[in-house]
């Protein structure tokens, strides 16, 4: 099994942005986690960061043509208004796909509560900091078993 852990803009700073929200654990750290979580549950996984819009498409469409079962998606900021990810999401629509937030955008800034990307996902997680992720390996491939 192959999954996709793709990142949008400023995940690469974490350690150093807002540390009441994202915590003080770095953005290596945050790979080293995936990665062990990846080795534990016999999976591939790759994991990759842009603060560029177009770079997550390409991302994305790559995953189609790599045969990539499940992606969970970090967008970032791009979460409240980028269309382009939006429909970049739904034209792989054969892959699981479960959008990501490390902290609970439902009870921060109003324009954080609305996602253009959720309603082309397969589930979404919130709130959960860095282990979201771990938990999010582990529901996609849930996911991916049961096609």
């Amino acid at each position: 099994m192959k999954l996709l852990v793709l990142n949008g803009p400023n995940i690469n700073f974490l350690g150093i942005r807002e540390k009441g929200i994202y915590g003080n654990d770095n953005y290596e750290t945050l790979v080293s986690m995936i990665e062990a979580k990846a080795k534990e549950l016999g999976i591939e996984v790759e994991v990759f960061q842009s603060n560029h819009e177009g770079a997550i498409i390409d991302k994305i469409q790559e995953a189609y043509y790599e045969k990539v079962d499940g992606i969970l998606i970090n967008p970032g900021a791009f979460t409240h208004y980028s269309y382009a990810i939006r429909d970049a999401l739904a034209s792989v629509a054969d892959i699981k796909k479960i959008e990501l937030h490390i902290s609970n955008v439902h009870n921060r800034e109003d324009f954080r509560h609305t996602s253009v990307t959720v309603p082309v996902c397969d589930g979404q997680i919130v709130g959960l900091g860095l282990k979201g992720y771990l938990y999010g390996l582990e529901a996609l491939m849930d996911m991916v078993n049961k096609k």
